[in-house]
């Protein structure tokens, strides 16, 4: 008989019950979840807007620990700065 009891949408767990329920929470875990693995993954591949604080000198220091500038220039380009 296809529209008795407990057949697709009859009485019992699978309607809108718990079922629904159940799968309404599930997609809203999904949905947060992958908002903050999103957020993390932007927060690691540099993405934060902290790394624009960084001052003229340390961005010099760094240009100079990298082998970028030599020491005439990072001591040139420091008197500018200061």
């Amino acid at each position: 008989m296809m529209g008795g009891p407990g057949w697709m949408g009859g009485p019992g767990w699978g309607g809108w019950g718990f079922g629904g329920l159940f799968m309404t929470v599930f997609w809203i875990l999904l949905i947060v979840g992958l908002v903050l693995l999103i957020k993390w993954l932007w927060e690691q591949s540099g993405g934060k807007p902290s790394q624009g604080n960084e001052s003229a000198l340390d961005i010099l220091k760094k240009r100079y620990a990298r082998g970028e500038i030599n020491k005439e220039e990072f001591e040139e380009k420091k008197k500018d700065l200061l």
